[in-house]
């Protein structure tokens, strides 16, 4: 096993989570096969009851893992499926080694930092390292490791010990260390300044880390005297040291390491070079073409995203990249348009009139509307009035999650009179309860207490708009997460009334997906499609979406039309048929099992 481990150095934020995921398209690319780990220092055993404030969007894996946002970098850009150990936490750790020590594992000897939780974070590495991948039962060939944090942080200390004795125990050939730091610009000065990665470098040297290759960041690709310099003082030949300067999207990432021969620099590192073993040129066709497409778009589509945390974008990334997934295949230029929920309420209209105004402005200019998930009750009314606009206007809607909830409470409201129609989980004392807690949740708990993971979706209604966007599965699996689920009692009430639930679970007493059938499209789904969503592969709901907000949803909706669609997460029943599709000229075969050759 061969290993490439990304540390960050001089300020947080660099992109190490991007860097390591395009290392390792670039890696499998050369025809290598690729996992990845996340190492997050925090006490956290995990990042689910974490707020997005803090740290971004909660990622969920097909197993239910709630873990850091790098992991959705790391499954987007590798098209792979990582499970919940493939996130390393402190919390982790440590709960590993108290455990044992209760056990009785370390009998007679005092439980320290070394060699206690360094022994355990080296052999959670090699076993995670060794899991199958790419839907075999082969592990990788390369595993790309990312410390979080910052090179001198107190709490990476016993990860940077560990690691440097994991470089040992590994040997030499099977360790190559990519230090990413920054190259700034003095304003003032107007040159740009290597001091701040020499001293990064310096500080990882002290702690038992020398780097084989640097990925300096920078505004502007760098100059050739600063090479030299970074090379002298750090002590990196020239060769092995790759810019990652700012570009128009990161797909073009893993072509700026391409172009810098950033491949053969690790593969000499790892000893994997001119040995047979990988071709010389890494296969980066379509991935080169994606890149360039994005960079041509022109016609616009606008969608307003509603929701409670849209000063930080980290915190609906999956989402954002769902969006541009479908944008791309469907030649549009995402537009979207942060609408603060809270901004839509009646209440702003007095107390901040401007903003209120402006979200206003924003949600009626825009083509489609999505709300997504979120917890607690502020900014629910205004995510409320959205749907309603988007309901009586006939715009484009996706509810996920909590805008699917949304979308019920509001129906009840306004469609079929209910004015006390609520959620448990805003009034435990609705009167009319449309959206309660889950059965099965816990209410004293709340780490990994919601229904998380991949869970079974069945289409009840086969000529709708959700079925022929997955290419008229009989059933989808697709990721959740949430606690409350729309109220089983009332759904023959909502069905009567013209809300079609044509999604359910297995038992049919969970409501998964609902249509307004004389909508344009008005979809709402209890679990999160854009978890699954790939460059190549847009989610299916969300191309669904941007297909009717620009126009393009009908001839989507007729496969067999030679129509824009994707390869999906669904399972198709069996002797189902297969479909024949295009993407922007690329034509694939999808079969009932869900897999799909490129013709």
């Amino acid at each position: 096993m061969k290993y490439v481990l990304v540390t960050g150095g001089v300020v947080s934020g660099l992109g190490k989570g991007v860097t390591a995921s395009s290392i390792g398209v670039l890696l499998k690319a050369c025809g290598l096969r690729v996992t990845s780990i996340k190492i997050d220092p925090y006490l956290n055993t995990d990042a689910g009851t974490m707020s997005p404030f803090e740290h971004g969007e909660v990622f969920v894996l097909e197993d239910g893992g709630e873990v850091d946002l790098d992991l959705g970098n790391y499954e987007r850009f590798l098209d792979i499926k990582l499970t919940r150990d493939n996130n390393i936490t402190t919390g982790k750790i440590y709960q590993a080694v108290i455990n044992k020590e209760r056990k009785g594992d370390y009998l007679g000897k005092t439980v320290q930092v070394v060699p206690h939780i360094t022994d355990e974070i080296q052999d959670w590495i090699e076993r995670v390292a060794m899991n199958p991948v790419d839907g075999t039962d082969k592990p990788a060939d390369v595993c790309v490791i990312e410390l979080g944090g910052t090179i001198g942080d107190i709490e990476s200390m016993p990860f940077i010990e560990a690691l440097g004795q994991f470089s040992y125990r590994v040997g030499p050939g099977n360790f190559c260390l990519v230090h990413v730091s920054l190259v700034p610009v003095l304003t003032v000065v107007g040159e740009q300044k290597t001091k701040p990665t020499q001293h990064s470098v310096r500080g990882l040297r002290g702690l038992g880390l020398m780097p084989d290759i640097l990925a300096c960041r920078s505004t502007q690709p760098l100059e050739e005297n600063v090479k030299l310099k970074l090379s002298q003082f750090c002590q990196v030949p020239v060769s092995n040291i790759v810019n990652l300067h700012d570009v128009t999207n990161i797909w073009h990432i893993p072509l700026l390491l391409r172009d810098q021969r950033a491949h053969e620099a690790i593969l000499k590192v790892l000893g994997l070079w001119c040995v047979g073993k990988v071709p010389k040129e890494p296969k980066l066709s379509e991935w080169t073409e994606r890149a360039s497409r994005f960079d041509k778009l022109k016609s616009p589509v606008r969608i307003a995203m509603v929701g409670k945390y849209t000063g930080i974008s980290d915190s609906y990334l999956s989402i954002l990249k769902a969006l541009l997934h479908a944008s791309v295949a469907l030649d549009r230029k995402l537009v979207v348009d942060w609408v603060p929920s809270c901004d839509l309420e009646d209440s702003a209209a007095e107390e901040t009139p401007e903003a209120y105004k402006k979200a206003w402005g924003l949600l009626k200019g825009a083509n489609g509307v999505l709300v997504p998930g979120g917890f607690g009750d502020r900014g629910v009314q205004g995510k409320i009035l959205a749907a309603k606009h988007a309901r009586e206007n006939n715009v484009p809607y996706l509810g996920i999650c909590l805008g699917m909830q949304i979308a019920v409470i509001e129906y009840a409201r306004s469609v079929m009179k209910l004015r006390d129609a609520n959620s448990t989980e805003f009034d435990p004392a609705a009167k009319t309860p449309c959206v309660i807690f889950m059965p099965e949740g816990s209410k004293t708990h709340m780490g990994a207490t919601m229904r998380l993971g991949s869970r079974r979706t069945f289409f009840q209604v086969n000529n709708c708009k959700s079925a022929k966007l997955y290419a008229n599965a009989n059933y989808v699996d697709e990721r959740h997460r949430h606690r409350y689920e729309v109220n089983p009692d009332m759904v023959s009430d909502f069905e009567k009334a013209g809300l079609s639930f044509v999604g359910r679970d297995e038992s049919g007493r969970r409501m998964e997906i609902i249509e307004l059938p004389a909508h344009k499209f008005f979809v709402g789904t209890q679990f999160h499609p854009e978890f699954n969503s790939r460059p190549g592969k847009p989610s299916p709901l969300f191309l669904g979406l941007i297909a009717a907000s620009s126009g393009q949803l009908e001839p989507l909706l007729q496969p067999t039309s030679g129509a824009v669609t994707s390869p999906t997460r669904c399972i198709a029943g069996p002797g189902a048929p297969k479909a024949k599709f295009k993407m922007n000229g690329l034509k694939s075969t999808y079969y009932a099992n869900g897999s799909s050759i490129h013709i």
